[in-house]
């Protein structure tokens, strides 16, 4: 369970001071597939952020399985974003002069993992993005859909409780686009890990189990949609 209770962010100072987001309340149950909805620069992207830790609101907590990651230690929320959190962005943020294999290694060396166990999770997070055969050449020869199938096995490669993708077929065609889409929502049927993807693509967003539209910072409404699914088991989180 993920509770966003009373959120807000404020950028600047005085006069220049830019109120983010105001005071947002959610809830968000494990395994759930989430859309949060809304143009640029209505706040979808800084409460994401806030969401996974990447980013400390001005006031207000999130709390991830009834451990709030406001009062965690630096060490802790290092923790939790290198073994609970998968984040996949828009602009890939692959490191082009490193493998394929390079890249997908950086959380596990974060979180210091044993080499033997990191080669199995390696091969295993390519495998599952179809990448295996370009293991050992470099981000940079790749295409914009591999690349961003490259971020995606790096950010699943510690089989995560979390997985947040902001606009993650932004920089796609629509066929690429429509391959990450069914890849994240295979992750999230096989694996049970939370999805909350940052879309303005509504279509997309009717396909998911909570449709959260974002404006000016506030929530304007909550939709949810009714699934016959079994939870799958979940962990809890590691501090």
């Amino acid at each position: 369970m993920i509770e966003v209770r009373d959120v807000r962010k404020v950028y600047g100072k005085k006069d220049s001071a830019f109120e983010a987001l105001k005071g947002i309340d959610l809830q968000i149950p494990d395994g759930a597939t989430v859309a949060v909805i809304g143009k640029s620069g209505s706040g979808k992207s800084t409460l994401m952020h806030i969401m996974g830790g990447l980013d400390h609101p001005t006031s207000g907590e999130v709390v991830v399985n009834g451990q709030s990651l406001g009062t965690m230690k630096r060490k802790q929320i290092d923790h939790f974003r290198a073994h609970e959190l998968g984040f996949v962005f828009q602009a890939f943020f692959v490191e082009g002069n490193q493998t394929c294999y390079q890249n997908v290694a950086l959380p596990l060396e974060i979180n210091e993992t044993g080499l033997r166990s990191r080669k199995k999770l390696i091969d295993a997070a390519l495998e599952r993005v179809e990448l295996l055969d370009k293991k050992h050449v470099k981000a940079r020869n790749l295409s914009g859909g591999q690349k961003q199938r490259l971020a995606i096995a790096r950010a699943i490669v510690n089989n995560p409780t979390l997985l947040l993708a902001d606009e993650p077929t932004g920089n796609l065609d629509s066929m690429t686009g429509e391959k990450i889409i069914e890849l994240l929502f295979s992750l999230n049927k096989e694996n049970g890990s939370t999805l909350v993807i940052v879309t303005h693509d509504h279509e997309l967003a009717s396909r998911c189990d909570m449709q959260i539209v974002v404006k000016d910072g506030q929530v304007m409404g909550v939709r949810v949609r009714q699934v016959d699914r079994k939870p799958l088991p979940r962990r809890g989180l590691r501090i």
